[in-house]
């Protein structure tokens, strides 16, 4: 029965969540606190909780094209996973306004936004920039928490998960079916970008400067997020087969870890980065069992 709530929680792809509100404190200049641990909890509660609602929303879906996932199977009943993903709901916001009504209000901004999306958008073409958004929220929450009050130094990184995320929503919007291959050579164009963003320092270098190790660092983040994520990006836009369409999505969403690490060295905190960068090999390894997508 745990298996099959972690399957329908995906709790492999939860490592990447965490990095989010690290991130956001990263770049609000500040070292992690006890209001950033709460939003880290709230974002936790608030990620599962959109991955029981998808379920919930995709149960007819999946019974034609995932007849092996929890709900069509039978293993999980619906439920049981509405009322898992109401509770989930319910306690983020709770640990969110914990934090301080700023956190508490771009919590419930997030929380909207994931019912909206596995409810109503996730099948129109609002779908990716509603994902997009989510994550980019989830950002803010940290920022916001960690500071106590909503501030403009992380629409920056916040705007390139958000990037990051759009693309590889829009990929997984063909990994049962199969597709063109124009999503996944666009995302890979994407990630090329970003990660030339990351890897550039916040400040300007003056010619003839030696090169820090700061610099090495980031830049090391930045090739690391690259290598997850252009591979099986540059494999689904030779073959968009569904099989290598849905390794895209896989590695798009093991690439979040190493972006937020390149995003919060990018801000100047090194130890963050380093600490993200510990649970790269824990959701790899765990992806082998409980697969993400």
């Amino acid at each position: 029965m745990l298996r099959d709530w972690a399957e329908l929680l995906r709790v492999s792809a939860l490592f990447t969540v965490p990095g989010d509100a690290l991130a956001g404190a990263a770049a609000a200049g500040l070292r992690p606190n006890r209001r950033t641990a709460l939003a880290v909890g709230s974002s936790l509660c608030l990620y599962e909780a959109g991955m029981a609602l998808n379920d919930w929303a995709d149960r007819d879906e999946d019974a034609v094209d995932r007849p092996h996932r929890p709900i069509p199977s039978g293993r999980v009943k619906p439920a049981a996973a509405l009322a898992a993903a109401a509770g989930l709901t319910g306690a983020g916001l709770a640990l969110a306004y914990r934090a301080g009504r700023p956190a508490g209000l771009v919590a419930t901004a997030l929380a909207g936004t994931v019912w909206a999306y596995d409810l109503r958008l996730k099948h129109t073409p609002a779908g990716p920039a509603a994902m997009a958004t989510a994550r980019s929220l989830d950002l803010l929450l940290g920022a916001t928490a960690t500071t106590g009050r909503v501030t403009k130094h992380p629409l920056l990184p916040a705007t390139a998960l958000g990037a990051h995320t759009y693309a590889v929503t829009t990929v997984s919007r063909n990994e049962t079916q199969g597709g063109a291959a124009g999503a996944p050579l666009a995302a890979l164009a994407g990630v090329l970008a970003l990660g030339a963003l990351t890897a550039r320092s916040r400040t300007r270098v003056r010619g003839g400067a030696p090169v820090a190790p700061s610099d090495v660092a980031r830049a090391g983040l930045a090739a690391v997020y690259v290598a997850t994520a252009a591979k099986p990006y540059f494999h689904a836009t030779l073959n968009p087969s569904p099989p290598l369409t849905q390794r895209a999505v896989g590695g798009g969403i093991k690439a979040m870890i190493p972006l937020q690490a390149a995003l919060a060295a990018r801000s100047g905190n090194f130890r963050t980065a380093a600490a993200l960068t510990t649970l790269i090999p824990v959701a790899r390894k765990l992806a082998r069992k409980v697969s993400p997508t």
